[in-house]
C-alpha cells in the first residue's frame, strides 16, 4: 500500500509524509525480524525440552487436573493438554520446530508464522506458572508477524515485485512498533512510582539477587558506581523510548542500537529467560533503511537474495478483501493493546469484575522496585534407609546457604514455578508428588516424605545479611518401592 495511505486525508501532505516515514518498516528489517524471531522460537523450544516431562505431562509438577482447577477452561484450549503423555508433547515440539525452521528460511511464511503462534500459545497455556514477560512478548511479536510481509525479502517466498518496494506501512506496522515502544514506556511509568530507581540503587539491588545473576553478573555485582550509572542510563533510555519511532535515519539507528546493546548485556548478566533475545528481535524492525542500505553496500551477495524466491503472489494480493480485513483486524488489535496497557497502568478504570489476567501488567519487570531479597528452596526428604537428601537436587541435604542461589534452580522457568508455589498450596502438593515419584522411579532407597522450605535473605547494600526460613509444608510420599 502507499506509504501515506494510512494517514487521514485531513492531515496536510507534509505531516502525512512525516508520519508515514516514522511508521514504515523496511522490508529488509522485516526479514531480519523474521529470521531472529524464528531463531528465538527454536531457542525457546530447546530450553523447554529438558523439562518436557516435569512441566507439560501428567507425571510432572502440573497435571492437567491441577491446571483445570487453577485455570478453569485452559486445559481444553491447549493442544498440549490433549494428552498427559510425554511422547505427545515431544511430537508437538517437533511440529513447532519444523514450523520455526520454515519461518527461518521464509517458506510458506504466513502459514509457518500462524502454526508457530498456535503451538507457542498452546504450550504457554499448558503451564502458565513458568512464564515471564519474554514469553508474553514473543507471542505478541508472532501475532503481529501474521499481518506483515515477513517473507518478502531474504526468503524462499520472496518475489520480484517486493524488491522494488523498499518499505511497508499500515496498521500492522503501527501495531508492531507501538508494541515495542509500549513495553519500554509502560515499564518507565511503573518504575517512576518508586524512588529507588531515581536514587540509582535499583540496579544494585538487582545484582544482589543471587537467584537472578549469572556469568558476568556475579563479577559486576560489587561495582557500585558502575551499577548506579547503569541504573540512571537505563531509566533515561526508558523515558526516551518514544523517540524510537519519533527519530529517523541514523539518530534512530543509534538509539535502537543502544537498546539492543542493553539487552545483550542482560543476556550476559541475568537469568531472565528469552526476554532479552525477544526484545532485541523486536528492535530489529526499527532499524531504518539507511542501516540496511549501508549493509547492502558491504554485503552485495546478501542484498541479491531479496529478489530470489518462489515467485508466488501472496494470497492477500490475490484477494484484496482479505487484505482489507487483515488491516481492520490489525487496527482493532492495536486499540486493544493500548487500552489494556492503559488499564494496567491505572490510567483507565477497568470494568467491575474484570479478571487481572485481562489487564496488561506484563511489563512491570523489576518495577516499581526490584525484589529486596534473595530466596531459594530447600526440600529435605526422608529415605527408607534413614538418610536425608534434598529432593530438588538429589544431593545429601545441606542446610547451609548455597554459594550461588541460582544454582538451586535448573533454569528460570523452575525459579518462576517455585515462586508461584510459594503462594499456591495446590502447586506445592503437586510439586512434592513429582519429587517423590521422580526419586522412587530411579532409586532403590525409597523416599517416604518430603518437606518444602523457602529460605529468604533480605538484601542490605551496606551491612550483613541474615537468612530466614519458612516451612511451606510436609508431604508424605505415595507407595514406596524398596527395590527396582
Amino acid at each position: 500500500m502507499s506509504a501515506t495511505a494510512l494517514i487521514p486525508d485531513i492531515v496536510t501532505p507534509t505531516v502525512r509524509e512525516a508520519l508515514a516515514r516514522r511508521f514504515a518498516i523496511d522490508r529488509r528489517a522485516l526479514a531480519a525480524f523474521r529470521i531472529s524471531l524464528a531463531f528465538v522460537v527454536l531457542v525457546d523450544l530447546t530450553r523447554r525440552l529438558p523439562d518436557l516431562v516435569a512441566f507439560y505431562t501428567d507425571a510432572g509438577v502440573l497435571p492437567r487436573s491441577v491446571l483445570g482447577t487453577l485455570y478453569p477452561g485452559w486445559d481444553v484450549i491447549s493442544l498440549h493438554a490433549l494428552s498427559g503423555a510425554a511422547w505427545v508433547q515431544g511430537l508437538l515440539c517437533l511440529a513447532a520446530a519444523v514450523a520455526a525452521l520454515s519461518l527461518l528460511v521464509g517458506y510458506r511464511t504466513r502459514l509457518a508464522t500462524f502454526v508457530s503462534l498456535v503451538l507457542l500459545v498452546s504450550i504457554q497455556v499448558r503451564n502458565p506458572f513458568v512464564l515471564n514477560s519474554g514469553d508474553v512478548l514473543l507471542r505478541r511479536l508472532l501475532f503481529w508477524g501474521l499481518f506483515l510481509p515477513l517473507g518478502s525479502r531474504w526468503a524462499a517466498d520472496a518475489t520480484e515485485g517486493a524488491a522494488d518496494d523498499h518499505s511497508v506501512v499500515g496498521p500492522a506496522t503501527v501495531g508492531l512498533l507501538a508494541q515495542i515502544v509500549v513495553v519500554y514506556a509502560t515499564n518507565a511509568v511503573v518504575k517512576l512510582r518508586a524512588d529507588v530507581w531515581l536514587r540509582g540503587d535499583a540496579v544494585r539491588y538487582v545484582f544482589q539477587l543471587d537467584h537472578f545473576t549469572v556469568l558476568l553478573g556475579d563479577v559486576v555485582a560489587g561495582w557500585a558506581p558502575l551499577l548506579t550509572l547503569v541504573d540512571w542510563l537505563w531509566v533515561g533510555m526508558l523515558l526516551t523510548s518514544p523517540l524510537l519511532v519519533v527519530l529517523t535515519g541514523w539518530r534512530r539507528a543509534a538509539l535502537v542500537g543502544a537498546f539492543v546493546g542493553a539487552h545483550l548485556g542482560m543476556v550476559l548478566t541475568l537469568s531472565i529467560g528469552v526476554f532479552p533475545l525477544v526484545s532485541a528481535t523486536g528492535l530489529l524492525a526499527l532499524f531504518p533503511s539507511v542501516v540496511w542500505d549501508r549493509a547492502a553496500d558491504r554485503l552485495r551477495p546478501l542484498a541479491s537474495l531479496s529478489a530470489v524466491g518462489s515467485g508466488r503472489t501472496p494470497l492477500a494480493d490475490r484477494v484484496p478483501a482479505l487484505s482489507r480485513i487483515a488491516r481492520a483486524l490489525a487496527a482493532c488489535c492495536l486499540a486493544v493493546i493500548l487500552v489494556t496497557n492503559a488499564v494496567g497502568l491505572g490510567v483507565v478504570a477497568a470494568p467491575a469484575g474484570t479478571p487481572d489476567r485481562l489487564t496488561d501488567r506484563s511489563w512491570d519487570m523489576f518495577a516499581p522496585s526490584p525484589p529486596l531479597a534473595t530466596w531459594w528452596y530447600e526440600a529435605p526428604a526422608n529415605l527408607t534407609s534413614g538418610e536425608r537428601v534434598d529432593a530438588l537436587t538429589g544431593e545429601p541435604y545441606d542446610r547451609s546457604r548455597p554459594t550461588e542461589a541460582a544454582s538451586r534452580y535448573p533454569n528460570e522457568r523452575w525459579r518462576k514455578f517455585l515462586d508461584d508455589a510459594r503462594t499456591e498450596p495446590r502447586l506445592r502438593r503437586s510439586l512434592a508428588t513429582f519429587l517423590c515419584e521422580r526419586w522412587n522411579r530411579t532409586h532403590d532407597d525409597g523416599m517416604t516424605a518430603v518437606s518444602l522450605w523457602v529460605a529468604t535473605e533480605r538484601t542490605d547494600l551496606d551491612g550483613p545479611e541474615t537468612v530466614e526460613r519458612e516451612r511451606l509444608g510436609r508431604y508424605r510420599c505415595g507407595a514406596v518401592r524398596t527395590g527396582r
